[in-house]
């Protein structure tokens, strides 16, 4: 009996250790937005990326940073650059600020950007939203695209929630429900799936998908809303249908710096 209770035990400590070991391996993600008003701003925020905020991320070992332009750019009044970063684990982000200002090369390449003068900002404001990776998705995929940087989209999807619980029914959508599996099955490219963990709008999920043009990106959702597996998840009662209470699309193109 003792060692009977012994093993089961020995199973169940086992059982926990791998759980909680795959749930350290879901990522966290950053999102920093840099809204800009000016051509000017949006020179020294795209220059200190690139000479300076990426190059040491890299010296620490981080990536796949995307750097994005939302399309609509060119005719909106409120201008964004969209930086997604991933992190390992929750310290690579919390001691992040930190090591940057340690860093030496970060300081020199970035010090236009950082010595800026009061009176002429780099930015309008920024924001940071942070996130973690679906159980479904742990990790952040780079997408096999082919064509150029011009042609290829990035599309960023914003899902609020009503209340907290509707929310989490949202989530378990894509990861019970397999909705990841079908973003998969169509060829979605997704970049990425995450909880949104801080931010200023709360409770969410965020995902990325990408595409090789705009018009393999409306054929490819096209597609989606036709599909069988589609139509049964939105006809499961386990899944309400009121668990979205606010959508948000930002269509986007890379940067010719960036990492994806």
């Amino acid at each position: 009996m003792k060692r009977m209770l012994s093993s089961l035990l020995t199973l169940a400590l086992a059982l926990c250790l791998a759980t909680t070991s795959f749930a350290a391996d879901r990522e966290y993600y950053a999102i920093h937005i840099f809204n800009y008003t000016s051509a000017n701003q949006e020179q020294q925020v795209d220059r200190y990326l690139e000479q300076a905020y990426l190059p040491a991320l890299h010296r620490m070992g981080i990536k796949q940073v995307g750097v994005f332009k939302p399309i609509a750019n060119d005719t909106a009044a409120n201008k964004r650059i969209v930086v997604l970063v991933p992190f390992k684990k929750m310290d690579q982000f919390t001691t992040l600020t930190d090591k940057l200002a340690k860093d030496q090369q970060y300081q020199e390449a970035g010090k236009g950007y950082l010595d800026a003068a009061y009176n002429q900002p780099n930015f309008s404001r920024t924001e940071t939203i942070l996130l973690r990776a679906f159980t479904a998705n742990p990790v952040m995929n780079k997408p096999a695209l082919k064509g150029t940087v011009a042609d290829k989209v990035y599309e960023l999807r914003s899902y609020e929630g009503p209340t907290e619980k509707l929310y989490w029914n949202k989530v378990a959508m894509f990861n019970k429900g397999d909705e990841v599996g079908l973003f998969k099955r169509l060829g979605f490219n997704a970049v990425f799936y995450g909880e949104v963990m801080a931010g200023s709008h709360m409770p969410n999920l965020m995902y990325m998908t990408s595409f090789e043009s705009m018009q393999d990106r409306n054929d490819h959702w096209k597609t989606f809303g036709n599909d069988p597996q589609w139509k049964a998840l939105t006809s499961n009662p386990e899944y309400s249908k009121y668990s979205v209470s606010k959508n948000d699309t930002w269509l986007m193109r890379a940067t010719a710096y960036s990492d994806l």
